[in-house]
Order: C-alpha cells, then structure tokens, then sequence
C-alpha cells in the first residue's frame, strides 16, 4: 500500500467494520468464503470489501459495457433481474479509496462490511496467522488489531484476544458478536482502554 492514505477513515457507529489481515497465502479469502455462510445462518448480512493488488476486469472487451466503460461513462452500471455490477476507472490514484468504498456500500444497510487486504488502513481488524507461511505477526505494531486467529499458540500483547483459525463455528460467533461490540471497539488498542 503506498503512503498516500488519509488522514483518517471515520468509523461511525451506525456501521460496524472488520479487516481481516493476513500475508498472502495465510488463508484469507478461503476463510471468509467459509466463514459468510455460517454469519448468515446467525442472521448477519454482510458486505465485503475486497483489495485487489493488481489491475481487473469484471466484464469483457466486445461486450457493451466493456465498450461504453472504455468511452468514457464514469461509473458504468449494469443490472439485471439477478445482478448489478459498478465498475468505474480510478485513472491517477496509486491505491483503491477504502472511505469512499465504505461509503459506496452503506446505502445497502448491511449488518458488517468484511474488510479484506487494506491491512495498512486504520481500522479494527482479526488478523489471521499461521507460522508455516513464514511471515511475522502484525499485531504487535498494529494497535487496531484486536484478535488474532491462529493454527497454534502464540504470544499477543495485552487485550488481544486469541482464536483458533481451524474452528470455523468459534470465529463465526466472534465475528457475529462484532456489530454488537463495534461502539467501544473503533479504536486502537492503548494502555486503559480495552481492546
């Protein structure tokens, strides 16, 4: 992630956040495709968010939306019975905007927006570990980080929670209880204020 992030992201009350962070290869989006249907069968709608590393396309050159998108409509929409799709050129900005991003899904209402990647970002995250990938953890320079899921035992700081990444129906009733924990937990982590 480059440098260029915002001074701050608002985290209001009336939508709660979760990043997930990981290194690559940790297990991210196979754990969330996992973990969404045991949250929706507790009731949660939730949103994700997704950071991409590198350039993509969701519709296809020859198509109709492709051409318009390509002559300049900013954004381009298109929708279905079954499906809407956005896609807009972000020309001259070296990363994905998350406020603005935050914002684009609020109008749907969901329960929790599942923030995956932008583990730069200033917000509450579950950070997931597993040593076999060869990565250091985060938590101890990142104070938003406020439980860690891992495959074995390892040493967190103060007020960081610990999960067992391999128990799947665990995980889901932490993150089904996030919304309810959001009010008090949309802050770094610091010395008398709990995690």
């Amino acid at each position: 992630m480059s440098d260029s992030l915002p001074a701050t992201l608002t985290l209001r009350d009336d939508l709660p956040l979760l990043g997930i962070a990981a290194w690559s290869g940790t297990g991210k989006t196979t754990l969330l495709e996992r973990l969404l249907p045991a949250l929706r069968r507790r009731g949660l709608r939730v949103a994700v968010i997704k950071h991409a590393h590198h350039g993509f396309d969701v519709d296809q050159p020859g198509k109709d939306s492709h051409r318009l998108r390509q002559a300049g409509a900013a954004p381009m929409l298109v929708a279905s019975r079954a499906r809407i799709a956005m896609m807009m050129e972000t020309p001259g900005r070296d990363e994905a905007d998350l406020a603005e991003l935050v914002e684009m899904v609020r109008p749907q209402a969901p329960d929790l927006i599942l923030v995956e990647g932008f583990k730069a970002w200033p917000l509450p995250k579950l950070e997931l570990h597993r040593p076999a990938v060869g990565k250091p953890l985060r938590v101890a320079e990142d104070p938003w980080v406020k439980a860690v899921a891992s495959d074995v035992v390892v040493p967190l700081p103060e007020g960081v929670e610990a999960l067992e990444l391999n128990d799947l129906e665990a995980l889901a009733d932490w993150v089904a209880a996030w919304p309810a924990r959001w009010p008090e937990a949309r802050h770094p982590r610091r010395e008398g204020r709990p995690a």
